[in-house]
């Protein structure tokens, strides 16, 4: 049965917050260089204390807990995604794609474009299962699995080729990535993820649905299953005209935002 605090109020916050953090990040990003280093020393110490919080709640199992650890690992995840917009964390690569080259070898170099930032994830990742492995609160290491695995998805999409891949809220000092998207087109790599991600929520949906109404297990099943729709929509995105800046544009500076008021989608424009 579907209670309004084990499962829709749930819903409800994961989608203001990942409205509300994504914008800020994308505020956060698109401002000038000269604000990055003070952004990353304040999203470093939101990190730090995502992870004092996923340590102090995950001997709990009770409701505030269940949220408690969610928050974390936005925290966390937010403090490794300043990083890596802002151009600190990215890779090693900093340049467009060569031009003539092989398949493999346009993979090789777009790989290196995010290297320090996958590595980052990775392990960040790795430390948050190791860390709740044994222990009764393992939400944090579940939602930052989920937004690592549901970013991945659509990072290798992107470099298949998509038929809308256009970003209103990519940072200019980024631009260069964008030569690194794959054509213009419907593949099966697309139609898979959105079926695998869609397969997943319908999945934690029943597991909120089938727990006791109002506990922390429909709680915290209810947040994950959230997250992953919002993954499915923006998987879905990827084949429709939709440009971010519809939802983000209020975080853009204006002239950004003039900008794409005139300008019709193409892929990769910013």
């Amino acid at each position: 049965m579907v209670s309004w605090s084990g499962h829709i109020l749930p819903v409800l916050a994961t989608i203001a917050i990942w409205f509300i953090a994504t914008g800020l990040v994308a505020w956060i990003d698109n401002r000038e260089r000269s604000t990055f280093p003070r952004s990353l020393m304040l999203g470093g110490a939101a990190g730090i204390i995502g992870l004092c919080i996923v340590f102090l709640t995950m001997n709990s199992v009770s409701v505030w807990a269940a949220y408690a650890a969610f928050g974390a690992a936005i925290l966390v995840w937010s403090w490794l995604e300043i990083g890596f917009l802002t151009g600190a964390v990215s890779g090693s690569r900093k340049e467009p794609c060569a031009e003539g080259i092989s398949a493999w070898e346009r993979f090789c170099q777009a790989a290196s474009t995010l290297s320090h930032h996958e590595i980052a994830l990775t392990l960040t990742a790795v430390m948050l299962i190791s860390l709740t492995w044994n222990a009764p609160n393992q939400l944090a290491a579940m939602t930052f699995a989920l937004l690592y695995v549901m970013r991945l998805s659509t990072k290798l999409n992107i470099f298949h080729g998509v038929p809308n891949s256009a970003t209103d809220i990519l940072p200019p000092h980024l631009a260069y990535l964008k030569s690194y998207y794959g054509p213009q087109r419907l593949g099966w790599p697309l139609v898979v993820s959105i079926m695998a991600a869609a397969a997943l929520s319908i999945w934690l949906g029943s597991v909120a649905i089938n727990s006791p109404a109002g506990s922390a297990e429909a709680v915290g099943a209810s947040l994950l299953f959230a997250f992953a729709a919002l993954g499915t929509v923006e998987h879905i995105f990827l084949a429709l005209p939709f440009r971010d800046g519809m939802l983000w544009g209020w975080a853009l500076p204006r002239s950004r935002r003039s900008k794409m008021a005139q300008s019709p989608i193409t892929r990769g424009e910013v």
